[in-house]
């Protein structure tokens, strides 16, 4: 049965208003500076769709010509900051920590951002129609985001628990960051000559990103934490024999050394599989996109609901945005050949990539979309490539994370975008105008990333550099892109390691094809439990539990799925969004020199007052 858009397609409704330009912007920029400390921190994002439209209701409220077709627009551009924050924080600190960067230039940042970023939205234009329409892919947290706008009409109070998550996110860290507890409450011990491990961060925002995932994914972050943690490191640390390393850092230096490759090792097979499980998929998306234009150059006439950009602007936009970076590469490498060569690679490499990442959002949804495993899987063919060309040394290396940046933050705005699209689906939306937006507010995103991270690397630093500080931020992604290319270029990868991790994604896989033939709604897709591994335990701890509350949340409500309504969500996204905005103005303030310092300090009222928000959160989620 044909879906019926809630503005039929005859119906014409205000989409490019002042308002929603200007609050989309807005929205975009603050949603993209929270989501860059988040990705930083915890090594991955939340969609901003639904917390958008629900700022934006709440906003709009206040106008009599409102309309949610202008909501969609706003969420439209307010969510490409989110996506575009982890492309760049997946890729960019990489150079910080290969040692080629102290600081981020911001004409670099914001060119590849920007640009890369409008080819991603570009890409998937062929493809909107066959995901969405055709092969009708459920898109999650576009469908959720839908119902939330239409939901809408009826008022602002929504908005709500999204107050209070923020507040009770921010205060929580600002307690936290000013030393009332510690970070993260952890201890290990020696057994023989084996060392275990158990910890936890002490993080609103990991709760809050584990209710949001849901009990499934956050499990399976758990299972790759429990098997690097609580199984790999002990066999480890029992055949190293005697060190003089204490019990933690012990079991830090082993899993940050040795154990996160395996991670690596599932990754590239789960991206891997993706591409053979994606590949007709794909092909049917492109035909049925350039079908579509044919009709149109034809005269043939075409519903609003179904007008994309036309196929010739997109060509056009697509050669206008790889030209200023192929002279960017230029401008680095000195090399017209070599800068060729970059510029072919990102257009084939990253279409793949924005295919599969739009792909995949239209199953897991955005939040869980393994953005970082196609972008490993690209940094692998690049560094290949480029050092086949004759690179080498340093000079490759950052050329080669150059050319995955613009890939990451093509296939996380690819993600976004089809998420945004199956919205304006359901909503009536005219696909043209959201996909202008789109590009509107990665744009504006891409101005203020520069500042944000140069900001945090003043303030915390990256783990395992030399610009690390007290509280240094994991950055596990991009630790992960410097050291795959680090590997390539000076043949020291961690061979064995990635081996391993291969054959564990080998194994999840196997099972989660029989897990579907069955029909079981529990599933084991490879992404998260590589993102566990690769992540320390004490990240996965707090959004295991995060899951958990969704888990009773939905318990106690006798539902079936998901409910795209529930303000559970959207307290988890005040919550996340508090956090991280906290984190930010916190950072600002170490930079300035004036941050506080209580001489106080307890971890035990640190877990009470987190155990009392996973509550709120569980009462919230509850509310009808």
């Amino acid at each position: 049965m044909e879906l019926k858009p809630y503005i039929p397609p005859e119906k014409s409704l205000p989409e490019y208003t002042v308002k929603a330009f200007v609050l989309g912007i807005v929205l975009s920029i603050i949603m993209g500076a929270a989501n860059a400390y988040l990705g930083m921190y915890a090594g991955m994002t939340v969609s901003a769709s639904i917390p958008a439209a629900v700022i934006s209701m709440a906003i709009l409220f206040a106008f009599k010509d409102r309309n949610i077709l202008e909501n969609n627009m706003v969420q439209t551009a307010a969510s490409a900051g989110e996506s575009l924050a982890a492309g760049v924080i997946f890729t960019f600190p990489a150079l910080v920590v290969l040692g080629y960067y102290t600081t981020f230039p911001y004409y670099i940042v914001t060119i590849i951002a920007a640009l890369g970023g409008s080819l991603g939205a570009l890409f998937t234009i062929v493809l909107r129609r066959a995901f969405i329409a055709e092969e009708k892919l459920p898109y999650p947290e576009g469908m959720a985001c839908a119902e939330v706008l239409i939901a809408g009409e009826r008022g602002g109070s929504h908005a709500k628990p999204i107050l209070y998550g923020g507040i009770f996110g921010g205060l929580f860290k600002l307690f936290g960051s000013s030393g009332l507890w510690s970070g993260t409450v952890e201890a290990a011990k020696m057994v023989g000559s084996r060392v275990y491990y158990l910890g936890s961060d002490l993080s609103a925002a990991l709760i809050a990103v584990g209710y949001i995932v849901g009990l499934n994914i956050a499990f399976l972050v758990f299972l790759g934490g429990a098997i690097a943690w609580f199984i790999a490191i002990p066999i480890y640390a029992g055949q190293m024999g005697h060190t003089d390393l204490g019990p933690l850092d012990l079991a830090w230096t082993i899993w940050s050394t040795k154990i996160r490759y395996m991670g690596v090792g599932a990754m590239v097979v789960g991206g891997l599989w993706s591409l053979i499980k994606l590949r007709n998929p794909i092909r049917r998306g492109i035909r049925a996109g350039l079908e579509v234009a044919k009709r149109k150059q034809s005269g043939e006439a075409i519903l609003r609901t179904e007008e994309d950009l036309p196929l010739n602007y997109v060509l056009m936009l697509i050669a206008a945005f790889v030209v200023p970076l192929f002279l960017l590469y230029f401008h680095i490498i000195g090399s017209v050949g070599i800068a060729a060569i970059m510029a072919v690679i990102l257009l084939i490499v990253g279409f793949l990539g924005s295919s599969i990442a739009g792909y995949l959002a239209g199953v897991v949804g955005s939040s869980n979309n393994p953005v970082s495993g196609i972008t490993i899987m690209s940094l692998l063919f690049t560094a290949f490539a480029l050092k086949a060309l004759g690179l080498s040394g340093m000079e490759g290396m950052a050329a080669t994370i150059l050319v995955a940046a613009v890939i990451c933050t093509a296939a996380a705005i690819a993600g976004d975008t089809m998420q945004d699209l199956a919205t304006g689906y359901m909503v009536g939306a005219t696909p043209k105008r959201q996909q202008v937006f789109e590009m509107v507010g990665t744009f504006f995103a891409a101005l203020v990333m520069a500042p944000v991270l140069n900001l945090l690397i003043q303030a915390y630093g990256i783990a395992g550099t030399p610009t690390a500080k007290e509280n240094a931020l994991a950055a596990p992604q991009a630790f992960l892109m410097a050291k795959v290319t680090e590997g390539v270029f000076t043949g020291n990868l961690e061979w064995n390691m990635i081996y391993i991790g291969a054959g564990i994604a080998i194994a999840l896989i196997i099972l989660d094809e029989i897990l579907a033939m069955k029909g079981s709604k529990f599933r084991t897709p490879v992404m998260p439990v590589a993102v566990g591994i690769y992540l320390p335990l004490s990240l996965g701890v707090p959004i295991f539990i995060g899951g958990l509350v969704k888990h009773f949340v939905t318990k106690s409500r006798n539902e079936e799925g998901e409910n795209p309504t529930d303000p559970g969500v959207l307290g988890a996204a005040g919550l996340i969004a508090g956090e991280a905005l906290m984190g930010i103005f916190f950072a600002a303030l170490i930079v300035a020199g004036i941050a506080p310092s209580s001489g106080f300090s307890s971890n035990i009222l640190g877990v009470i007052l987190l155990a009392g928000i996973a509550l709120w959160l569980y009462m919230t989620g509850r509310r009808k």
